[in-house]
């Protein structure tokens, strides 16, 4: 399975692109995975509703330039289904029997994704009720993604 995952944002500190390397690396053994990172938009906190979703409207034109037409969506959204490590490797089998050519991984930025996007995903799966920075989101979601598949694949992994 070929896995994308598209995140608004830029990683900058050293030690969430460490923790980022380890997990891709423990990834390549089941899946080939690529990370795209998009430039978020300047977003200051005055924002009028009209103009947040402008800048929603922008993030979301770059993310669309990432996918294809059969690609599965899953996305990071707070509002979405909060699945445990179990739950997430049965919805992970589901998605790969329904033969899409990739399973791509969206995190949106500060204020979230365009309601465009949120109404392609497939699956829109929420870490919980906490407010995450983006960053510790993209680790948690490659260490769920590894802990899925071993999961999925009866193979130990640490409780």
């Amino acid at each position: 399975m070929h896995i994308e995952v598209i995140a608004v944002g830029k990683l900058k500190e050293r030690y969430w692109t460490e923790a980022l390397r380890e997990y891709e690396k423990r990834l390549s053994a089941y899946v080939q995975l690529t990370i795209h990172e998009v430039p978020d938009e300047p977003a200051p906190e005055t924002m009028s509703q009209a103009e947040q979703l402008q800048v929603l409207q922008r993030e979301a034109d770059k993310i669309e330039k990432l996918l294809r037409p059969r690609d599965g969506i899953v996305l990071l959204d707070i509002q979405g289904k909060p699945l445990s490590s179990e739950q997430w490797s049965h919805t992970y089998a589901d998605l790969l029997g329904e033969a899409y050519g990739r399973l791509v991984f969206i995190i949106g930025g500060s204020n979230g994704v365009h309601p465009d996007l949120k109404k392609r995903a497939r699956v829109r799966w929420s870490f919980g009720p906490l407010t995450l920075p983006h960053q510790l989101a993209r680790v948690v979601l490659l260490e769920q993604i590894y802990r899925g598949i071993r999961i999925m694949r009866g193979e130990p992994y640490h409780k």
